[in-house]
């Protein structure tokens, strides 16, 4: 079933991240009931369960989100499994989701490692306030878990980068730049702290004596370490049309490729490779993605031209609405540190 996100007349919708490793061996049986709740509430975005638990981020007005959280936490179809579950919230000024999708899948995070069971094991959670002082630390080996695209937005300082392409790769990162008799201290991160715990689990499971990652991830500790104490550099990239965030989760300046989904910053968008809705620098050596990023903006060109909606129009929109809003909050910055300098 369909669902079109609708355009919501409050200024801002709510967005919420949340996950739990929980036992839900009934997990088949409640997707259904989750999926009508959400559709009833006008709640949009991505919803995981599996055996292990709970993971996803979606967006709806700020009652609807609320009600949400009450339904996972104290509601019956869990009863009080969910409690405790790691949730952040944030704002968009408009729907950052196009559709609703609630699934049933074999894992939250996927590693593939079974030995990896963060109900059982998991490392120790660092609070982001005490993050600094321990990743400042000269015994301490900091370990991003993201994948490359992610890393290449932002950062910690000082942080090691795996290059992975997807989080399965992460076992073969730690078998051969990983040593549980030299690493003896390690920490980690990621963006909400979900695949930190499995991670975790993982690298204790393999012998690593100590292991520490940020509990809530970088989106808690962008919320709650104030940029002028802050070791983060860059942009915090998020799995919705935001692309990316800063301090404070406000949304970013990167914005997406349309032919090859990779976040471009503004040194990207500026590179020859580019061409907007039809390709980037990453890409550039991939015509195919060209071809159909191009013949898709030449439909929706077409369409317009006929006075028709094209079924690409809603995410067309959003994505022009976003990079004019991004545009012009650059412009406004650079005005107010031209006043400054003046």
């Amino acid at each position: 079933m369909t669902q079109t996100a609708p355009t919501f007349k409050t200024p801002l919708v709510t967005v919420m991240a949340v996950y739990k490793f929980a036992l839900l061996p009934d997990a088949a049986a409640i997707v259904p009931a989750l999926e009508n709740f959400c559709r009833a509430n006008e709640i949009f975005g991505t919803l995981i369960l599996a055996h292990e638990g709970i993971n996803g981020t979606v967006a709806g007005r700020p009652e609807a989100i609320d009600a949400l959280k009450n339904f996972l936490l104290t509601g019956k179809i869990f009863a009080g499994r969910l409690a405790g579950a790691e949730i952040k919230y944030s704002t968009a000024s408009t729907m950052p989701f196009l559709r609703l999708k609630v699934r049933l899948k074999p894992e939250i995070v996927t590693l593939r490692a079974p030995e990896a069971n963060p109900a059982q094991s998991v490392g120790t959670y660092v609070e982001p306030e005490n993050w600094n002082a321990l990743i400042e630390r000269n015994d301490i080996v900091l370990v991003d878990t993201r994948n490359d695209y992610e890393v290449g937005l932002g950062t910690f300082s000082r942080a090691l980068d795996p290059a992975t392409k997807n989080f399965t790769e992460f076992k073969d990162y730690v078998a051969t730049h990983l040593d549980p008799k030299r690493d003896k201290k390690v920490a980690m991160f990621c963006t909400g702290g979900i695949r930190c715990e499995k991670a975790s689990s993982y690298l204790l499971s393999k012998g690593f004596e100590e292991v520490f990652h940020l509990k809530g991830g970088i989106l808690k500790y962008l919320e709650t370490v104030p940029a002028k104490h802050s070791r983060w550099q860059g942009e915090c990239f998020v799995f919705d049309e935001r692309v990316a965030v800063g301090h404070g989760l406000v949304e970013g300046d990167a914005t997406l490729c349309r032919a090859c989904r990779h976040p471009l910053t503004a040194a990207d968008r500026a590179d020859p490779a580019y061409q907007q809705d039809i390709c980037c620098p990453y890409c550039a050596d991939q015509p195919q993605k060209h071809a159909a990023a191009a013949e898709r903006h030449r439909q929706i060109e077409l369409a317009h031209a006929r006075g028709l909606e094209h079924m690409g129009d809603a995410s067309h929109n959003a994505a022009k609405a976003r990079k004019l809003a991004k545009q012009q909050r650059a412009e406004a910055n650079r005005a107010r540190a031209r006043g400054k300098v003046g």
